[in-house]
């Protein structure tokens, strides 16, 4: 907020402006929904309960995917809610940015797939799980306006051939 409002100011904004992204924000928004809604159901009638040492692993990662997330923040001011190209934007590709070219989706899926089992849900976190069939749609279409909008993104994505998870994909 003190350090860098433009970056707080486009990671509030969430009105996507091309159709397939405003999709993958629908597609998101109901998994996070119901997602959170069966989480609280599986609680207040025990339909199943996760062992404790899950659930300290699952806040585990958590805490460590959010510190990542802090530091992905910090690497890269042009990040954005929204697929766009600022004025005078450029490719960023060191930090967590020279191991996949997407690490605030690598960041989130770790987040979004350890909350539910911070909530002791696995019928949540089944749900969660569509989240990386979201997030894959997300990250080729965002790549394929990033490569006709951005100068240096085709040359970027010959050095860092990992989108998502290194060595995976």
């Amino acid at each position: 907020m003190f350090k860098n409002p433009n970056l707080l100011k486009s990671r509030l904004n969430a009105k996507e402006k091309q159709r397939e992204q405003s999709t993958v924000i629908k597609l998101s928004g109901l998994m996070f929904l119901a997602g959170f809604i069966v989480a609280g159901l599986d609680f207040r009638f025990e339909w199943f309960t996760l062992p404790r040492g899950v659930v300290i692993s699952a806040a585990t990662i958590f805490l460590v995917a959010y510190i990542l997330y802090a530091e992905v923040l910090r690497e890269n001011t042009y990040l954005s809610r929204t697929v766009e190209v600022q004025e005078n934007q450029k490719v960023v590709d060191t930090g967590l940015y020279g191991i996949v070219r997407h690490p605030m989706y690598s960041v989130t899926l770790l987040l979004f797939l350890s909350m539910p089992l911070v909530l002791g849900s696995m019928y949540s976190f089944l749900i969660f799980l569509v989240y990386p069939i979201i997030i894959a749609k997300r990250i080729k279409s965002e790549e394929d306006f990033l490569e006709k909008e951005l100068d240096g993104y085709h040359k970027y994505k010959q050095k860092v051939k990992y989108r998502l998870i290194p060595f995976v994909w």
